[in-house]
């Protein structure tokens, strides 16, 4: 059976990041990641999506027990069904209300 793919985000996705960027340092794991991305790797094909380093990535991915369900990490925009990011708009074809979307964008942690 081939499943549809679903790159999703580490930073503020997958993890407790709040916008204090170390290069060295992936914060902890968010509560409830391990159990959703459980669940959604035995529909979809999950992989990580991050400009992180890939081996520090890898790291934490393993150090979390995540690496059964995430397939491969990436810093490239693959083809797939979704794509699962904190920073990031839906376009829905109507420009002047993805402008308003733009123009009030905040992260979730920041509301």
């Amino acid at each position: 059976m081939h499943k549809k793919i679903i790159l999703i985000d580490l930073d503020g996705v997958l993890n407790t990041y709040t916008g204090n960027f170390d290069k060295d340092i992936i914060p902890d794991i968010k509560e409830g990641a391990f159990q959703f991305v459980e669940n959604l790797s035995k529909t979809y094909e999950v992989k990580l999506f991050t400009t992180r380093n890939r081996l520090l990535a890898v790291k934490w991915l393993i150090n979390n027990k995540l690496d059964n369900f995430i397939t491969d990490v990436t810093n490239v925009k693959e083809p797939a069904s979704l794509y699962i990011d904190d920073r990031s708009i839906t376009f829905d074809g109507n420009y002047q209300e993805l402008q308003n979307k733009i123009d009030n964008f905040s992260v979730w942690y920041k509301k």
